[in-house]
């Protein structure tokens, strides 16, 4: 489990990107990086890191899923992802 605080983090960068995109998309094509330069650095997408929705999690992050590997394993064992099984040969 992420601490609280990186997650309240993450969220709050995921709501300013969403707030800006337009506006960072207008000044981007029009080629004003001075303008560009202005705006709050959390309002960047680079600034943003794919998270597991259940643990926040960082790393081994599966895109398709949401979630981290570890919590992806999990729940493929107990059944929880449809059209998941453990490959066994």
């Amino acid at each position: 489990m992420a601490k609280k605080s990186v997650e309240a983090r993450q969220r709050k960068r995921e709501v300013m990107c969403a707030k800006y995109a337009e506006r960072r998309a207008a000044l981007k094509a029009a080629g004003n990086y001075a303008a560009l330069d202005l705006l709050p650095k959390n309002a960047s997408p680079v600034r943003l890191r794919n998270r597991c929705q259940l643990t926040g999690r960082p790393r081994g992050y599966m895109r398709h899923f949401a979630m981290s590997r570890n919590m992806f394993r999990d729940m493929a064992l107990q059944g929880k992802i449809p059209g998941v099984t453990k490959a066994s040969w």
